[in-house]
């Protein structure tokens, strides 16, 4: 309900709007712009990827590095861009989730990953 029963101001609301998808925008810079590490095997392993979970790093402790067992190796590098996502999944929720909430729900808003 509008108080005095009057219309909604369509300028303020789609100033609004505006506002929140530049948030969006520069939220969404920053995550691709920001690098966040995961590691398994004790830090053997190291991988780095974006906010956006792009993968820009991997870093191989040459101790995990046994050439009669490259599985072992191959589930720890596995293990470890594993870890550096999760840790981007948890930087997108912080910093897209107050925006989305701000868009009507965190849920249902297709190319949100949450």
């Amino acid at each position: 309900m509008i108080p005095g029963g009057g219309q909604p101001n369509m300028q303020q609301l789609l100033q609004q709007a505006q506002q929140m998808q530049q948030d969006l925008q520069r939220a969404q810079e920053e995550l691709a712009n920001t690098e966040v590490d995961g590691q398994a095997g004790g830090g053997l392993v190291q991988a780095t990827v974006t906010g956006a979970g792009e993968l820009r790093g991997l870093k191989i402790d040459p101790k995990a590095v046994d050439p009669e067992d490259t599985e072992t190796l191959a589930d720890l590098i596995v293990a470890a861009v594993q870890a550096a996502n999760e840790n981007a999944q948890a930087l997108q929720q912080q910093k897209l989730g107050p925006l989305a909430q701000g868009l009507g729900g965190g849920s249902g808003i297709p190319g949100l990953p949450f």
